[in-house]
């Protein structure tokens, strides 16, 4: 009796070990397999906001429309990615005429929405001025880059007032590109009107060079 009381005993101690084991074992690998189900559900959800950042980049990315004319392939208005330079338009205008000349041109140059590129032709170019202006414009309100001919030095038929005169008039001065027609405006605006149109020497960037060749298309 007592032994059979022993194996009874030992048989049980056996099957409790053996459940023990058991329970162990699934109740490890069911751990293992949700933590690898959270991680592969966190992975996912880190690709799938990566994919959309990714995609809101693209969505976002800021567009601007130009005018190409003169001698490209095909003029016509286009748009390009913002900061895209007068080379990117030119691509994008089928490429240069074979009468075309960018010897003066920045193709470098950084495009706003709304501009006009203008590509001259050799005929069109028959002196260059000293100063970096046109060709490349803002209608309405002439922002100007590039070389310009010596069209604008055949001077209108009336003078350019210095102490009224807009930008885009400014630029039309032999000479007299953007940059130094908008420091001829901030002068204006910081020291009131000029006294004399020798005055406009005044101005950073007019020297007497500049100045004599204004002076005869300048007045106050």
């Amino acid at each position: 009796m007592k032994k059979f009381n022993k194996k009874i005993i030992l048989v049980s101690i056996i099957i409790i070990f053996i459940i023990g084991v058991y329970y162990l074992f699934i109740r490890d690998r069911d751990y293992l397999e949700s933590d690898s189900s959270i991680n592969i559900f966190l992975n996912t959800n880190e690709e799938d906001e990566g994919i959309g950042n990714k995609i809101s980049i693209t969505e976002d990315k800021e567009k601007i429309v130009i005018y190409v004319a003169g001698a490209v392939k095909n003029e016509g208005i286009y748009e390009l990615d913002e900061n895209s330079r007068i080379a990117d338009c030119i691509e994008k205008a089928g490429g240069l005429t074979d009468d075309a000349n960018i010897k003066d041109i920045n193709l470098a140059f950084v495009l706003e929405d709304g501009m006009k590129v203008y590509i001259p032709k050799n005929s069109e170019i028959n002196e260059v001025k000293d100063d970096t202006s046109t060709y490349v414009s803002k209608e309405n309100g002439s922002t100007n880059t590039g070389t310009s001919t010596s069209k604008n030095t055949s001077a209108k038929s009336s003078k350019i007032n210095i102490n009224t005169a807009n930008q885009t008039d400014l630029e039309t001065l032999p000479g007299i590109g953007p940059s130094t027609a908008q420091k001829i405006i901030n002068y204006r605006k910081e020291n009131g009107k000029f006294s004399s149109i020798e005055d406009i020497k005044k101005v950073s960037g007019i020297g007497d060079s500049k100045y004599s060749k204004i002076k005869d298309y300048i007045t106050i």
